[in-house]
């Protein structure tokens, strides 16, 4: 006979209440008794769940039904702490969770769940269209609720989206040695020097406001890139090590550099060891908004520049006339400082005496495409520089 005044039973108990249904109740692991989060119709119901949760615990599969009643926000801040990330990694992370994640910041974990990270989705791709955005956000929600399920505090991840978490990469856009060498015009003499580095090194925008005076052999002309010094969203510059292990090498500059190098050093950086290369007019470490504000002047000044040429884009010009100029994927890879663990034994053999062919080459190759657009018209530079000729 049912159970309906209490009585308890071999695992479990239930009861009538005065409504007419029934509530189940079942001692957990720990000796403390549960109530089922909801009430049955019938004693048979009532008895079946009683059944699923005496499995479960048997199974080792029961979870603590108050464990996921974790804040999300309080939980993934705590999760981007942990995790010692580099500074704008923390700055992205921060970004996604105060922009774009909104929507599960006031929710426990276990309330998050497979149709709300569906209906979460679909609205910001609906009301924002910011793909991108929207899959490193779902990434992170994603890396989050992951941890959350080895920590026991959910049974499974909700984010079960096939293909959410990918970006589908832009077109990488390039430019031709003449617009480079306009870019550099329209930037001033101050920057046009970081032009060329960023295209012909090609080093990356952190990369170059780190650089200084120790890390340039002019006679040699080597760049020895030792550390990275992004700028945060605040504004404040870190200083770090470069990207990855591989972003610390030296890079061979073609010969035309010799000229802008040697210029731009007599003319703007101060004669410690330790001074920076690039900053601004009035000596301190050059702005990412005001730099910003130059660079997008100066597109406007070069005929046929992609639409939205980024500072970045100077480097897949690099690679591009690189590998136009003979040099292997393996060249270009070390001398852009790229690896992953599979590129970390490809690229390792690219020692320095082929890394000065890489840079013959790469001048061999801007000379001739400097020749054949200027002809017999040379030009000259404030700096005194023939940029037809690269003397």
């Amino acid at each position: 006979m049912a159970n309906t005044r209490g009585r308890r039973r071999r695992f479990g108990a239930i009861r009538r209440l005065p409504s007419g249904r029934y509530q189940a109740r079942y001692p957990g692991p720990d000796g403390v008794m549960r109530p089922a989060p909801f009430t049955f119709e019938t004693t048979a119901d009532a008895d079946d769940w009683l059944a699923e949760k005496q499995t479960e615990i048997r199974r080792g599969e029961w979870r603590d039904p108050d464990a996921g009643a974790v804040g999300f926000r309080a939980y993934a801040d705590k999760w981007v702490e942990e995790r010692e990330l580099a500074p704008l990694t923390e700055d992205l992370y921060r970004y996604l969770l105060d922009k774009h994640l909104t929507a599960f910041a006031d929710l426990d974990l276990d309330e998050i769940t497979a149709p709300r990270v569906r209906e979460w989705r679909a609205e910001r791709l609906r009301s924002t269209g910011a793909k991108t955005m929207t899959a490193k956000a779902y990434r992170l929600l994603k890396a989050v609720m992951e941890t959350a399920v080895d920590d026991e505090l959910v049974t499974r991840n909700p984010c079960r989206i096939k293909g959410a978490g990918k970006e589908k990469a832009a077109e990488r856009r390039i430019a031709t040695v003449g617009q480079v060498d306009a870019l550099a015009e329209a930037m001033g003499m101050r920057w046009r020097l970081m032009v060329y580095l960023g295209a012909y090194g090609p080093l990356r925008p952190e990369e170059l406001a780190g650089l200084r005076r120790k890390d340039i052999d002019l006679d040699t002309l080597r760049v020895r890139v030792r550390a990275a010094e992004p700028e945060r969203m605040n504004g404040r510059r870190v200083q770090g090590e470069t990207k990855s292990e591989a972003g610390t090498r030296t890079v061979v500059l073609p010969a035309f550099l010799h000229r802008e190098l040697r210029w731009h050093l007599e003319s703007y950086v101060e004669p410690s060891p330790d001074a920076l290369i690039f900053v601004g007019e009035r000596g301190a470490p050059f702005r990412r908004s005001t730099f910003g504000r130059k660079w997008r002047k100066a597109r406007q000044h070069v005929d046929g520049l992609p639409e939205g040429f980024r500072f970045y884009d100077l480097r897949h010009t690099g690679h591009t006339l690189s590998t136009r100029s003979g040099a292997t994927l393996k060249d270009t890879m070390v001398r852009a400082g790229q690896s992953s663990e599979k590129a970390a034994l490809i690229y390792q053999h690219s020692d320095d005496d082929r890394q000065q062919e890489v840079a013959a080459g790469l001048d061999a190759t801007v000379r001739r495409a400097r020749g054949a657009a200027s002809a017999d018209q040379p030009r000259e530079d404030p700096s005194g520089t023939d940029l037809a000729r690269g003397e």
